[in-house]
């Protein structure tokens, strides 16, 4: 990489570099020795040429193809959405080319260890909540107010993070694969380990209901998973006070521990990224990725539409080739479901991400896949399938923040790592690192985020961060540190619609 004050060249071949700060037209710069005559007024985060690019040549950052030239561009203009266009068009054929990933660069001591919950399943989690989760939108209202009797009975204590409530708007009018996916990610919730206790909720009546949805949940620690019929019960708030006192009785019965950083599942998840998130806060939460896999722990990634592009990097780092073939599978299925409606994945990035300096999809998928550093790809998950091998994981799901997200939960996740360039305050039932691509974030929006990895761009090295972030890691795994979306209240979930509504 290449850098000053004022750019950054990611790769020797690079046709463009990345503005660390605003040009004005008419700017003479000194790139690699040679003067430069910037063009047009370029903002920060955007690409300048470094080369004249005639119509439908490549342009390449991150060494790789991001795009093609729609009209000639001459050396210092701004190259973005009104000059280049993606090149993504339907499956590509793909060809096994092993390449081992490399083991974590930063030494970290043998022993380190979080304070986490042992539950009696071998799972761990990072919080002690009672979650509550109704079986069909039908049931939030009176969730709503049995959550409020339960919390105002049990307050939280420093083992016991109270009762949360998952609501949703789905559960009924449903069939086919789209039931499917609701029920696979309620149960995947229902068994993730930040919950000590569950209270599932039914109305009775519904599509979902829990003669369907049971077998789902697999094998059931009684002591740990109650259900409740509001149909069958003249006062529902009393059977549930019942149900949430046993809840709270058991749950509170855990207590931490100390824990090897195996025990940790990180989802590892971006949002509203800018031309900063693959050189800051991607690649320095790619550095968490190969730590926590060399410790035996298992990092998740999901987000395929915004591997569209990049799937070749992370099909060489396929630990075998039944894996690539999964790789292989993951990005095609992904594509046959947008052409199933009409639909053309070029279409991301959003408004945002252009505003933010990137151009294409592949520009936002090189730099996105960075948040899964050099760890071989162990397994690939599918929607709603939970973790089975530990190590670098991908998981089948959108690019949208709430569902991909949801997903990597309900896929085992106990701790979220999420990078954001323009900033967003959504918040998931999992403690969340929010991580700022740049610094003009971090500080604007302080009830937001919770590390600035845009020091990097500031003279700061990328060792000493990556050790800054680990312990923020290790602190919020073990309750020390509350996130801000924690301490706001911001918990919500999102399931990946794909069907009719009856």
């Amino acid at each position: 990489m290449s850098k000053s004050s004022e750019y950054i060249i990611i790769e020797p071949c690079d046709s463009v570099a990345v503005a660390l700060r605003p040009y004005a037209k008419g700017e003479t710069i000194t790139i690699n020795g040679a003067p430069l005559t910037v063009q047009e007024d370029i903002p920060a985060g955007h690409k300048i040429a470094l080369k004249d690019l005639v119509k439908d040549e490549a342009v390449i950052k991150y060494g790789n193809k991001i795009g093609v030239v729609t009209k000639d561009i001459k050396q210092g203009q701004w190259v973005h959405t009104h000059n280049v266009k993606s090149h993504i068009h339907g499956n590509n054929e793909y060809t096994y080319n092993p390449r081992k990933g490399q083991e974590a660069v930063l030494p970290v001591p043998e022993g380190l260890s979080f304070q986490g919950y042992k539950r009696e399943d071998g799972l761990t989690g990072t919080r002690n909540y009672v979650f509550i989760i109704p079986t069909v939108n039908c049931s939030n209202g009176p969730i709503t107010c049995l959550t409020e009797m339960a919390n105002a009975k049990y307050p939280k204590t420093e083992n016991f993070d109270g009762f949360l409530p998952l609501f949703h708007p789905f559960g009924c009018s449903q069939t086919g694969k789209d039931l499917e996916y609701t029920q696979k990610i309620l149960a995947g919730l229902a068994q993730n380990p930040n919950a000590g206790g569950v209270l599932i909720v039914s109305l009775g009546c519904e599509i979902n209901s829990l003669d369907v949805f049971k077998p789902y949940l697999g094998d059931i620690n009684e002591k740990r998973i109650k259900f409740l019929i509001l149909q069958d019960h003249e006062d529902e708030f009393t059977a549930g006070m019942e149900l949430c006192d046993e809840l709270y009785q058991y749950t509170a019965s855990f207590k931490r521990e100390p824990l090897p950083l195996s025990e940790l599942v990180i989802g590892v998840n971006c949002g509203g990224s800018d031309g900063f998130s693959g050189l800051t806060a991607n690649p320095l939460v790619g550095e968490i990725t190969n730590i926590i896999t060399a410790q035996n722990g298992t990092v998740v990634m999901t987000e395929v539409p915004e591997m569209f592009g990049a799937e070749h990097i992370l099909m060489d780092r396929a630990k075998d080739e039944e894996t690539f073939r999964k790789i292989v599978k993951l990005i095609n299925d992904y594509k046959g479901y947008f052409h199933r409606y009409g639909e053309e994945a070029a279409e991301n990035p959003t408004q945002g991400n252009n505003a933010g300096g990137l151009t294409t999809l592949e520009e936002k998928s090189l730099g996105c896949i960075k948040k899964g550093g050099e760890a071989p790809v162990t397994d690939v998950l599918a929607y709603g399938e939970r973790v089975k091998i530990r190590g670098f994981n991908l998981l089948s799901g959108p690019g949208n923040d709430l569902v991909g997200v949801t997903a990597q939960i309900a896929a085992g996740c106990n701790l979220i790592i999420f990078t954001t360039g323009r900033g967003t305050p959504a918040g998931f039932v999992v403690p969340t690192i929010r991580v700022a691509s740049n610094s003009t974030l971090a500080q604007k929006k302080k009830n937001w985020i919770d590390f600035d990895a845009g020091a990097l761009l500031h003279g700061v090295d990328k060792e000493v961060l990556t050790r800054e972030l680990l312990a923020l890691v290790i602190d919020v795994a073990s309750g020390v540190v509350r996130t801000k979306t924690e301490q706001y209240n911001y918990f919500e979930i999102g399931i990946l619609r794909d069907g009719v509504t009856l």
